[in-house]
């Protein structure tokens, strides 16, 4: 029995909070397509993100340090948090100012960066991986095997391979896409505990509003 739940515990992926800031092995980028957001919650929280007056598609979730297996999180840094302009500034492509503040919160002080120099990076990031237009041409809901959506970025940005780009879902929906890069932004494998692709023949995805 207790071979059994060491061999569990060691098959989950280990979340450590505190941990040092700069210690990590590689960045996630995680790309969250912002129509199906609204619909599986943000709508339910009456959330500015999902007011028709915006055009939000794949918005930046956040840029998050990851172990090979695992991931720090609320890490220990001597970096101030970032301003209130800081946060707001990054709304064209995060959509909301409070995403901003948490993703620093719980990701960005795992870094090693200063606040500016973490959302310098995220949106350069973000800019980087080519988002397949295809998306935003949708003038309804569709379903669609989420391993369509892993091929048009695939085809999009040729420095990807399968291993390092993995598709998630929620609810039904296609939840995100999330690129594994380098403390330089190039492309690299994603480790075991992040590349698990979704395996939905039919998930939704919401045009943009």
């Amino acid at each position: 029995m207790r071979w059994l739940v060491f061999w569990v515990l060691s098959a989950l992926p280990v979340l450590a909070e505190g941990e040092k800031a700069g210690e990590f092995d590689y960045y996630v980028l995680s790309l969250s397509w912002s129509p199906n957001w609204c619909a599986t919650e943000g709508d339910a929280r009456g959330s500015d993100q999902c007011h028709p007056r915006h055009d939000y598609g794949w918005i930046l979730h956040g840029l998050w340090p990851q172990f090979h297996r695992g991931w720090p999180s609320y890490c220990r840094t001597p970096e101030a948090p970032p301003s209130r302009r800081m946060t707001r500034e990054m709304e064209d492509i995060q959509a909301s100012s409070g995403l901003a503040w948490h993703q620093w919160r719980k990701h960005g002080t795992c870094s090693g960066l200063s606040a500016a120099d973490y959302f310098t990076l995220s949106r350069r990031a973000y800019e980087e991986v080519t988002r397949p237009e295809v998306f935003r041409k949708l003038d309804r809901s569709v379903k669609l095997p989420a391993s369509v959506v892993e091929e048009a970025f695939l085809k999009a940005n040729p420095a990807l391979e399968r291993d390092m780009v993995t598709v998630t879902c929620r609810d039904g929906h296609i939840q995100e896409v999330r690129v594994c890069l380098s403390r330089d932004l190039d492309p690299v494998p994603c480790g075991a505990d992040v590349i698990r692709d979704c395996r939905a023949k039919d998930a939704v995805l919401d045009p943009i509003r």
